[in-house]
């Protein structure tokens, strides 16, 4: 992380007088590795890019979320036919390009189970790198992000090394280190299909000379099994992904009854640290709404994975009311937007490391503000 943003941390740690944050050197490093030069504090994760403001998972998204300020940017990998690594929320591509359009590849639309999962669609690894190269990306949610929708059909699917090459030149143009922090998504699906994700993984951080400690690098997944065994791969940061409901998909497979509530207790938290170097829990796991949808106080969860030396990165921090706690809720609809900032510094003040978030500028400047509060 740039010295100036290490600063930034420093000055919010003391500033708010964190009673939950642990020494200093339990935020910066897990136990026996380095978690990279940015993990010394709240950082800010480009969750699919600036996907607030453009199609999720573009090149243009990425580059917007740097361009705002985000020390990382988020890819999500998944694999094409002929085992390239390619950013798309899930296999399931027809919600987030224009496929169902091109009558070419009518015939493509299946039905795939993928953790136990029934998915009526199109399947990135139904296709080559040619071909998905002919799709184009929309955006996800139109009925919530009307105005993303002006760009539509203009990005391609990006490539993980076209994101990597895209995270070298924004650091060089831009001055400071851009991070990357992909995740590896249905890990087991894929390896059941014979087209592991990890491997490709491996290979192309090492070929962009990024596995080493110091890398603005963190891996995620929500499975437990492929992280243990990119431990022994990858030198970068490993971070255990937790939902606030239901079981890791391998863990399932393999017959063990363990869930991401066994995940979140300290006994659990203790056992993450063994293989990762943080967590990125569900939000509400950190702090929890009511049945009115109100945000609450602050659970241990911070204080008892800080106590392990695990980071914590809570997911998902958006504007719009949809997606905010009832109290931080403006009165138009859905799409619009509500009380974001005080939504950041409720969690910011709860001790988390970093958050990630579709409106990397909104992420910013909260941080910002609770060094600098207006008026």
């Amino acid at each position: 992380m740039p010295s100036p943003l290490r600063g930034l941390v420093v000055a919010v740690l003391t500033t708010l007088a964190l009673a939950s944050a642990p020494p200093a050197g339990a935020l910066t490093q897990a136990p026996g590795r380095s978690s990279g030069p940015a993990a010394a504090g709240p950082v800010v994760i480009g969750h699919r890019g600036a996907s607030g403001y453009r199609p999720e998972h573009t090149l243009a998204a990425y580059e917007l979320a740097a361009r705002m300020g985000a020390d990382f940017i988020e890819p999500d990998l998944v694999t094409t036919s002929d085992g390239v690594l390619v950013a798309r929320h899930e296999p399931e591509i027809g919600g987030t390009t224009d496929v169902a359009a091109r009558p070419e590849f009518a015939e493509r639309r299946t039905t795939k189970t993928i953790d136990g999962v029934a998915y009526e669609g199109w399947f990135a690894e139904d296709f080559t790198l040619a071909e998905l190269r002919t799709l184009r990306a929309t955006e996800r949610i139109p009925e919530i992000r009307q105005e993303n929708t002006l760009y539509d059909s203009r990005y391609r699917v990006p490539t993980f090394d076209e994101v990597l090459a895209l995270r070298e030149r924004l650091s060089h143009e831009l001055g400071r280190e851009i991070g990357v922090y992909p995740e590896t998504k249905n890990p087991s699906y894929f390896a059941s299909i014979g087209h592991p994700l990890e491997p490709a993984l491996v290979e192309e951080i090492e070929r962009a000379g990024l596995n080493r400690p110091d890398a603005p690098v963190f891996v995620q997944s929500f499975e437990t099994q492929n992280l243990r065994a990119l431990r022994g791969q990858l030198q970068v940061g490993l971070i255990q992904l937790l939902d606030a409901t239901g079981a890791p998909a391998d863990l399932a497979v393999a017959g063990d009854p363990r869930r991401y509530a066994d995940l979140v207790t300290p006994q659990g938290l203790a056992d993450i640290a063994t293989y990762a170097d943080g967590i990125g829990p569900d939000k509400d796991l950190v702090i929890g709404r009511n049945a009115s949808g109100v945000l609450g106080e602050p659970t241990a969860l911070v204080t008892d994975a800080h106590a392990v030396g695990l980071l914590v990165h809570p997911y998902t921090f958006r504007n719009e009311n949809r997606f905010l706690p009832a109290q931080f809720r403006s009165r138009g609809g859905e799409a619009e937007y509500g009380d974001a900032f005080a939504e950041y510094e409720a969690f910011l003040r709860a001790g988390v490391d970093g958050v990630f978030t579709d409106n990397p500028d909104t992420a910013v400047a909260a941080r910002a503000a609770l060094l600098e509060p207006v008026g």
